[in-house]
């Protein structure tokens, strides 16, 4: 069989199952050795159309995808869901809110208290997914170009979306908060948003673990530890870092499940 045509035929099948395939069943499936379904494989997730697992390969589809992003959800779980319930605290009923979409933020979503009455702005499709049926929070997704990977709605539209609203509390993350309290994202679209969504806050909270710090992942910066009225982070940072750091804004260190200050 023409390898092009079993990598169709591979793919076909991983949108109609629409969960992990293992080498050795389709290789059975296709009736080809194990080895080629690998070269095949390699192919196929270098095009971005199949994300690799261990044994196998899943479609790299819409549930794919949002499996990516619970992932990163997951990440240092207990050091996110502390966080966010500190940032759930200080939320009052008939507030309006803005929550980003990273992964920190979706812990904030999930332990909002069902009794709570607010608004809540946000341009992550998960966190719409999450609470979209549960009054009497009312949720708004912020309109915009749809980034398949991070599932989020960001860019021009988001921009001028914001610019139309006042939030009482703004809630961002950072993939990274140097030493020089600067707070970095991945590209100029995710900090050109980012900054449209703190410019519209009356209050400003910064939400990243204390890993944030040894963090490389950021490469632009969209705001600075000053330009925050408060950073909800873990314990772990050194304590020299720490004390420079809490020296730019106000610090709020919690404690995790299991964590050890």
């Amino acid at each position: 069989m023409n390898p092009v045509v079993r990598q169709q035929q591979i793919l076909s099948r991983l949108r109609a199952i629409q969960r992990e395939w293992r080498v050795d069943q389709i290789a059975a499936a296709l009736k080809v050795s194990p080895l080629t379904i690998r070269r095949d494989l390699d192919r196929l997730a270098e095009e971005g159309s199949i994300l690799r697992t261990h044994g196998g390969c899943i479609y790299a589809g819409r549930m794919a995808r949002e499996a990516v992003y619970h992932e990163r959800v997951a990440a240092r779980y207990e050091l996110k869901r502390a966080i966010g319930s500190r940032a759930v605290e200080q939320i009052r009923p008939g507030e309006a809110i803005l929550v980003d979409d990273g992964s920190t933020c979706f812990h904030v979503a999930t332990q909002l208290p069902p009794s709570t009455a607010l608004s809540l702005y946000t341009n992550s499709m998960p966190i719409v997914a999450e609470l979209g049926s549960s009054p009497p929070v009312a949720v708004t997704l912020l309109g915009g170009a749809y980034d398949s990977r991070r599932q989020h709605l960001g860019g021009p539209v988001t921009e001028w979306m914001l610019e139309r609203f006042t939030f009482d509390r703004v809630f961002l993350g950072s993939d990274c908060v140097d030493a020089r309290g600067r707070c970095l994202v991945e590209n100029t679209e995710m900090a050109r948003t980012a900054r449209a969504m703190l410019a519209r806050g009356r209050r400003k909270i910064l939400l990243a673990d204390h890993t944030k710090c040894a963090s490389s992942a950021g490469r632009v910066e969209y705001a600075h530890l000053r330009d925050f009225d408060e950073w909800i982070t873990t314990h772990g940072l050194p304590p020299a870092l720490r004390r420079s750091l809490g020296r730019m804004t106000r610090m709020t260190v919690v404690t995790a499940a299991k964590e050890t200050p």
